[in-house]
């Protein structure tokens, strides 16, 4: 549904995006984060056709983005960081003029009526935009981006600014979304990506550094982590856990469960310690009453990936 192949951009010398390619299938929901100054919403913007690319290539259901931006528009819904809105409009007048603007053929009022009710905002909808809350105008954001019916939607932060009450609401949303649509999200909210999207891209100084399944996310950092409850002395212990081929790091938590003790232990990513850490605790007449995986972290995924760099604005190239 969507390609993008070799795409750059530059500015003077200077790369904002630097040679990417990556795809999104119909009916994907991919989160596509990166540091200040990646070049994320540069590539967004380009994909939605509001930049023009220095070289590649950027289709939308095999419509080139440059060579026909109009027909390749029709495809996308599109709610950037701060929502389009004109606050002088009441929510029914502020979508039906993007109803006409995108030259729509659905019935007018169905097709809006489904949408309201799709966002719950019926009870906004004959009120002044900038009447409403942060979380209502997120809201119609949405409503707009979903108007023509699209194939694709692309979301840049849009839960930035809101309560965690109406994080939930739109993460719902969003999840909601991705069964009939293809989704883009970006977000600095780490978790949310996590929690939504079923792939992750990351870029980094104009290059793509990570592209993996949120599921597989361990891949990315080389390690595995598992959480074990282990009766015994502390020291005992760990020193045990760390006998075992293939351990990193063992971390005592100072969880109790009943006389167990739990410790996090991280292991290189393609070895399986499990076995061998029940038996040499066996040997050693101490007992595992709990032994589960503990899910890779997307922000220690991140960190690990791009540190603490990217301090130029995103869209404008770091130095």
């Amino acid at each position: 549904m969507i390609e993008i192949n070799h795409l750059v951009k530059k500015y003077g010398s200077a790369y904002a995006v630097d040679d990417i390619s990556f795809s999104v299938s119909e009916g994907e929901v991919l989160g596509f984060l990166g540091p200040n100054g990646a070049g994320k919403t540069t590539t967004m913007n380009i994909l939605t056709g509001y930049l023009s690319a220095t070289s590649g290539s950027a289709k939308i259901a095999g419509i080139d983005v440059l060579e026909n931006p109009i027909g390749a528009k029709k495809h996308i819904g599109f709610l950037p960081e701060h929502p389009p809105l004109y606050l002088d409009m009441t929510v029914k007048e502020y979508l039906s003029f993007v109803y006409n603007l995108k030259k729509c053929t659905f019935n007018k009022k169905k097709h809006i009526d489904e949408i309201c009710e799709v966002l719950r905002i019926e009870d906004v909808y004959k009120r002044p935009i900038s009447h409403l809350s942060k979380g209502y105008r997120q809201r119609v954001g949405i409503a707009q981006a979903l108007i023509g019916n699209p194939d694709v939607l692309i979301f840049d932060e849009p839960t930035v600014g809101l309560d965690p009450k109406q994080i939930i609401e739109i993460r719902n949303l969003i999840t909601a979304l991705g069964k009939k649509h293809t989704v883009i999200l970006s977000s600095h909210i780490l978790p949310e990506v996590q929690s939504v999207c079923g792939r992750i891209v990351i870029i980094n100084k104009g290059k793509i550094v990570a592209d993996a399944k949120t599921d597989e996310l361990e891949v990315l950092t080389g390690a595995r982590k598992l959480i074990a409850k282990i009766t015994g002395q502390r020291a005992e212990v760990i020193s045990l856990i760390e006998s075992v081929t293939g351990v990193t790091s063992c971390e005592f938590l100072d969880q109790k469960d009943g006389d167990a003790y739990s410790y996090l232990i991280e292991t290189q990513s393609d070895v399986d310690v499990r076995k061998m850490l029940f038996r040499k605790v066996a040997d050693k007449g101490l007992y595992m009453v709990g032994l589960e995986p503990e899910g890779a972290n997307l922000e220690d995924v991140f960190i690990s990936l791009v540190g603490s760099e990217g301090e130029a604005k995103d869209g404008e190239p770091s130095e």
